[in-house]
């Protein structure tokens, strides 16, 4: 059996490191790989998607664009082994940047569809 810790780190009711299912530490990876900055990792320098320096760009159909495909590069290049992205969706509103991701669990096919939000008010 393979450990899955929690994303972000956290402790469980008896003290010990939360662990979690599959589905849930899948989307914590996700998380990772959309707000991590690429050369924020000193041992992966090219590991993120580089989402969170979109944020405060001016808003645009053309930001959306590259958004979308930024993170749909991003989730293939890190996690194609766990996961087959079937569509990302961005909306730019203001300060705030939404992505949905439409996945699939490769070991059990089973389909997810999680929404990630940055900057503004959710």
């Amino acid at each position: 059996m393979t450990t899955r810790l929690h994303f972000p780190y956290q402790f469980d009711g008896r003290g010990r490191t939360r662990e979690d299912d599959e589905a849930a530490w899948i989307r914590g990876l996700i998380e990772q790989v959309l707000f991590t900055a690429p050369g924020e990792r000193v041992m992966r320098p090219d590991f993120g998607s580089g989402l969170r320096e979109l944020v405060f760009a001016p808003n645009s159909p053309e930001l959306a664009a590259t958004t979308q495909f930024l993170v749909q590069g991003a989730l293939q290049q890190w996690l194609a082994e766990l996961i087959t992205v079937e569509a990302v969706e961005v909306e730019a509103v203001d300060a705030r940047l939404s992505v949905t991701v439409q996945y699939r669990i490769r070991r059990t096919e089973t389909r997810q569809r999680e929404s990630f939000v940055q900057g503004g008010a959710a």
